[in-house]
């Protein structure tokens, strides 16, 4: 019977592609943030696209709706692909955790963001891995830090390599013609105070503008 020790391996399908991962993801228990989740969050959009953006994990409104980006961050994102001249429709929009992780305010009518840790991440990679294998795409776009730091390494960081066309490790495709970019999740462009906050959206665009370029 599949534990949480074997994280998210234990779950995933024998084949079917998307649809059966899409299905399967609900009944994941391979760490414990299903718990206190609305839902898993799996990926959206084309089964073929040449373009697929990872972020860290759901937000609340995304928790609630069960689908990726369609929250303020995801309005963001909205906007930056737009500037970038990337048509949202032909992306591949996933997370790298798919429960929402959470604290509540005082009142605790609030649920608040919590970065997952590294155990939670790396139980719940096997989802981004399978997604990547199955979708195909010509470069991953990762959203954040933590999103980076799951695939290319602890020691990876964001500040330093962003907007740089980078190689994935070889199990992922990087052994082919597979990239990979890192950049800013567009959460950190609403935390910016509003002085920052245009410089921040506009670095979040001239990083896409390399892929689209």
């Amino acid at each position: 019977m599949a534990n949480q020790a074997e994280g998210a391996q234990a779950y995933l399908p024998d084949g079917g592609g998307l649809t059966a991962l899409r299905e399967a993801v609900d009944g994941c228990r391979g760490c414990a943030l299903y718990r206190d989740a609305t839902q898993a969050v799996f990926g959206a959009g084309p089964a073929a696209a040449r373009l697929l953006l990872a972020g860290e994990q759901p937000g609340d409104v995304e928790d609630r709706r069960g689908e990726p980006f369609v929250g303020p961050a995801g309005r963001v994102l909205d906007d930056a692909l737009e500037a970038a001249g990337i048509a949202r429709d032909e992306v591949y929009l996933t997370n790298v955790v798919k429960h929402f992780k959470f604290t509540r305010d005082e009142r605790g009518t609030r649920r608040l963001h919590r970065t997952p840790n590294r155990t939670e991440v790396v139980a719940c990679r096997p989802w981004l891995d399978a997604e990547i294998r199955e979708v195909g795409p010509e470069v991953v776009v990762f959203l954040g830090a933590t999103a980076a730091k799951a695939v290319l390494g602890s020691q990876f960081r964001v500040t330093r390599e962003r907007g740089r066309l980078l190689t994935l490790p070889d199990e992922l495709g990087g052994d082919t013609t597979r990239s990979a970019l890192a950049t800013v999740h567009p959460s950190s462009v609403l935390r910016s105070d509003r002085e920052q906050r245009r410089a921040a959206f506009d670095g979040l665009v001239e990083d896409l503008r390399v892929i689209a370029r």
